[in-house]
């Protein structure tokens, strides 16, 4: 280890002498073109312009010399040096927003910040793609002095990242890293060592990262997203210099496209497990429309761990896996076995998402902001003060029949059994038609437990009392649902949906069992009989033989829609 850093300090202090290593000159300009492919915001390059600017969540004035201000938040400043931002002033596409661009650009040339993170490799790899990809935006016509000391950097810039390889780190931003080393290889084809360097790397990390069925290892359609328009942009690169693509990273698209198709909702945005936004509907067609030809759609997901049923025009989506493994969790959250419904364009039963804020961040990764049960107040995995996963469940097992367009999911884990002493059975079957989703609910342990079933509705959903005792009905656009449950009291209460910039207020229904209380018969609802012969292994539901010295409590429930004037 100490010879490794020692071997890095070199590299790092040859990589800051430009003009005195290798063959001493810098290209006047990139030889090949790169051109940024995703849209920015015009509003906040607006923003921007009046000297304001949002990352992550926080706001901040900028101006000259702010580049070091202690102030900021490590995930703004992440944000502010990685010049991403840069497509926002690319979209208001006025001289005002060029000029904004290259004076933002030259200040930080001539003021270079001494913050570590400025020379983390993946901060770097996001610059100068960025510098790069909005060349022709706010370089091109500038002058002769600006630009020599743009080459210039980029020339650092790109020596620092291939000194810092292999990154430390080996989530989704390294994949960042390697994408501002390619990029520098492909403006200045005549340092050969940048392409070599890149090729030396990306094969391990692309196999490191992608599991066999196309999932990122992290588990997080938000990452999926992000993660693949990494790779594309990638081929990009390697297509404006008419290079060949490496095989691990046309593998890769090829792979991945599906998974993302499979983690959308009926609007084209994404399903919010594992740290997502919902993100642009756009954005996310763009990605995959850059990543490959095909509209493939995966059907199963096994490494990943997560089940899509769809039948009719409703879709259920299930996190049938447990958490990341090491080293990839720090973003990973407590829904094993969480769900989320909707049917065409309209989301009803959903996660709630993600937090930009530390103490946002932190509540939405507990098993309460997702909809699956929650007992004794507790999550199905613990988190570390520096955000890692400190318990997560040992066993997690998913079987799914369908037939005749019908769906049947067995489903547990046993993340409660450290904590309270409990395993949790979710059973799910979705109709052949998309109108009818039933559950079952089934908490077993050495004692008597306190458990809440929870299902958050998204902001659209309106909820009114139902006509029956345990039933409420939704109100959602043109459709209309009636929920109805036994085993447990039904209630309606207050929620938050992040699936945006920020949190906004929402429903969720909830169904609790008190311990040591009669608990009502789980009657009614009952899931039907998973198809004979089917080889899936779908178990009965519970029964009433339970071990000596276990208890076992149940929720049934139910989900049917109305029919309208549509025929729907």
């Amino acid at each position: 280890m100490v010879v490794k850093r020692l071997a890095q300090g070199a590299r790092l202090s040859m990589a800051r002498l430009p003009l005195l290593v290798g063959k001493g000159r810098v290209p006047v300009a990139p030889v090949h073109n790169i051109r940024d492919l995703w849209p920015g915001d015009a509003a906040t390059g607006a923003m921007l312009i009046k000297g304001m600017m949002t990352q992550e969540g926080y706001t901040h004035p900028i101006g000259p010399g702010m580049w070091d201000n202690p102030d900021f938040e490590p995930a703004f400043r992440e944000g502010l040096h990685s010049f991403r931002w840069l497509r926002d002033l690319r979209a208001m596409g006025t001289d005002a927003a060029r000029l904004r661009a290259r004076a933002l650009v030259d200040d930080w040339l001539l003021n270079p910040p001494n913050h570590q993170m400025v020379r983390d490799c993946t901060v770097a790899g996001a610059r100068v793609a960025a510098w790069l990809g909005h060349y022709d935006f706010f370089a091109a016509s500038a002058s002769d002095m600006f630009r020599q000391r743009l080459m210039a950097r980029l020339l650092v810039e790109g020596r620092t990242i291939a000194a810092l390889l292999p990154p430390e780190c080996h989530d989704w931003q390294s994949l960042t890293a390697l994408k501002g080393l390619l990029a520098v290889a492909v403006a200045m084809p005549e340092y050969t060592g940048f392409l070599s360097r890149y090729r030396r790397y990306i094969d391990a990390e692309v196999e490191r990262q992608i599991l066999p069925d196309g999932w990122h290892i992290q588990r997080s359609p938000e990452v999926q997203l992000r993660a693949l328009r990494e790779l594309a942009e990638m081929r990009a690169m390697m297509q404006a210099a008419q290079h060949a693509l490496p095989h691990s990273v046309a593998l890769a698209l090829d792979k991945m496209s599906p998974v993302l198709r499979a983690m959308r909702h009926g609007d084209g945005c994404l399903a919010l497990f594992n740290g997502s936004h919902e993100r642009s509907s756009t954005l996310v067609e763009m990605v995959l429309s850059q990543a490959t030809r095909t509209r493939v759609v995966a059907s199963t997901m096994p490494d990943g761990g997560f089940v899509r049923a769809q039948s009719g025009r409703s879709l259920l989506l299930v996190d049938a896996g447990a958490p990341a493994p090491a080293g990839y969790d720090h973003n990973a959250h407590a829904g094993t076995l969480s769900l989320e419904f909707s049917c065409m364009r309209q989301r009803l039963i959903v996660n709630c998402g993600a937090g930009f804020l530390p103490e946002w961040k932190k509540a939405l990764r507990q098993t309460a902001a997702h909809s699956t049960v929650e007992v004794e107040g507790l999550s199905s995995s613990d988190f570390h003060e520096d955000g890692t996963v400190a318990r997560r469940p040992a066993h997690v097992e998913v079987d799914h029949a369908t037939r005749e367009g019908a769906h049947w999911l067995s489903l547990s884990h046993d993340g409660y059994y450290p904590t309270a002493g409990a395993t949790y059975t979710r059973r799910l079957y979705l109709g052949n038609n998309g109108h009818r989703l039933r559950g079952e609910e089934t908490i077993e342990g050495e004692r008597e437990l306190a458990f809440v079933l929870r299902l958050h509705l998204h902001p659209s959903v309106c909820v009114q009392p139902g006509t029956q005792e345990g039933s409420v009905v939704l109100e959602a656009g043109e459709q209309t649902w009636t929920f109805r449950a036994t085993g447990g009291e039904v209630a309606v209460e207050e929620s938050v949906y992040s699936g945006g910039m920020r949190p906004v207020p929402s429903t969720q229904i909830v169904v609790r069992v008190l311990p040591n209380a009669a608990q009502p018969a789980a009657v009614g609802e009952e899931i039907p009989q998973a198809p004979a012969g089917s080889g899936e292994g779908i178990p009965p539901g519970p029964t009433e033989d339970v071990a000596p010295g276990r208890r076992r409590r149940v929720i049934r429930w139910g989900l049917e829609r109305e029919r309208d004037g549509s025929g729907e």
